[in-house]
């Protein structure tokens, strides 16, 4: 379609789903092309996602100065407030209208597979019912399980987070050794969990750093070869830490937090809460505490921790996350300005050494909905990651710090 048949209007941009470190750089990306867009008279955004559009909740960032789009796009957490909403196909109408309302033809909506199956519902209805609506999903989610990318936008500086996490962790517990289990999250996709690996380091005693064990949602999990695993750690190092996703599940694909802990509360997805929840480590270390014994004969000093919302939005973000997350903002809205009526966004990496990647537009029915796993390439065992998933892994996360012990 040529660039004389777009419609003019109005865009707006929205950030959905748990926020990241770099999701003011795809929405400040996504301005900064709306400006050069002739099409677009105004460019607004939402409050809270979907819920604040459907409550008229929408602000100018057309006003905003480059100077302070800078600030913004440094700065972690959605800038705009972010929406946990799932919408239907009766919310989406309501979405619908409110565009019309506002003379929206550019919809933009920075989020992950649920965003973008919202992206879907809302094109659809808009298309049925004649309205011309050209609706855009952004990419984005820590849990790095999103369809046809090779990673997301949000998942290299998590797992930067991770990564140096762990490594300062397990000097705390090489200083006063015992047995300490990190929680990371990750339901489903094992990705950022996996990523503590590369606290490892590759320097000289590097394959006695933890973590010793990393367990992931992808693999099924034993209580039994669990403590035997613990046990094997210890007797060699006289100490351990392990790596556990929260979303870790038994043969029969039960979460194990189900299964320790009782009464835990669900979100409006209805998925049982997971995130935040202390009852995972405070049940594997029981299992430690009870069955893991030192020469002595008693059991070891058992530390537990769950990361939880710290790993979204530390601010420290990997370079190269900061750069992905603006471009893909922006070559969605080129996708507007080229005539597309839909579409999302996928990282394409063309190689390592050095590190170069591209974009380039997928449907929204190849991520609406969908969930992305770890490739079975990328793991090895049932605890521990494959050095195809480190050589994956690494040109993500930007320079760590060099750690030395005596």
């Amino acid at each position: 379609m040529p660039p004389t048949a777009l419609p003019k209007g109005n865009a707006i941009i929205g950030q959905s789903g748990g926020p990241t470190a770099v999701i003011n750089q795809s929405l400040v990306g996504a301005v900064q092309q709306l400006k050069t867009f002739k099409s677009v008279k105004k460019i607004l955004g939402m409050r809270h996602g979907v819920s604040g559009l459907t409550k008229d909740q929408v602000v100018d960032l057309g006003k905003l100065s480059a100077a302070t789009l800078e600030k913004i796009a440094l700065t972690p957490s959605a800038a705009l407030g972010s929406s946990r909403d799932k919408p239907d196909a009766a919310y989406c109408a309501k979405i619908v209208e409110a565009c019309k309302k506002h003379d929206i033809r550019y919809y933009f909506y920075i989020g992950g597979n649920d965003s973008s199956d919202t992206c879907r519902i809302v094109n659809e209805i808009a298309n049925s019912g004649g309205y011309e609506l050209r609706c855009f999903h952004i990419p984005k989610t820590v849990d790095n399980d999103l369809m046809m990318s090779d990673h997301t936008p949000g998942f290299a500086s998590a797992a930067r987070f991770v990564a140096m996490a762990f490594a300062a962790d397990a000097l705390d517990n090489a200083s006063l050794p015992g047995v300490k289990i990190n929680v990371v999250m990750g339901r489903h996709a094992g990705f950022l969990t996996a990523a503590s690996a590369a606290a490892r380091g590759t320097g000289k005693g590097s394959e006695n750093n933890g973590p010793h064990l990393i367990y992931l949602p992808e693999v099924p999990f034993d209580t039994k070869q669990f403590v035997t695993d613990v046990q094997k750690v210890y007797d060699k190092l006289g100490r351990c830490q392990i790596a556990v996703s929260e979303g870790i599940q038994d043969k029969d694909g039960k979460p194990i937090t189900t299964l320790l802990v009782e009464g835990l509360e669900k979100d409006a997805h209805g998925n049982v809460q997971l995130s935040g929840v202390g009852g995972l480590g405070d049940g594997l270390s029981d299992l430690v505490k009870k069955h893991v014994k030192t020469s002595s004969g008693k059991a070891p000093r058992v530390r537990a921790d769950t990361f939880g919302y710290l790993q979204r939005c530390w601010p420290d973000a990997s370079p190269i996350d900061q750069k992905e997350a603006r471009g893909v903002a922006k070559f969605a809205v080129k996708l507007a300005m080229k005539g597309e009526r839909s579409g999302s966004v996928a990282i394409v990496r063309l190689k390592n050494k050095p590190y170069k990647s591209d974009f380039k537009q997928i449907q929204l029915t190849d991520v609406a909905a969908k969930t992305r796993h770890m490739p079975p390439e990328f793991i090895s065992g049932t605890n521990d990651v494959s050095k195809k998933f480190i050589e994956y892994i690494t040109p993500l996360l930007g320079k760590l710090p060099e750690m030395t012990r005596l």
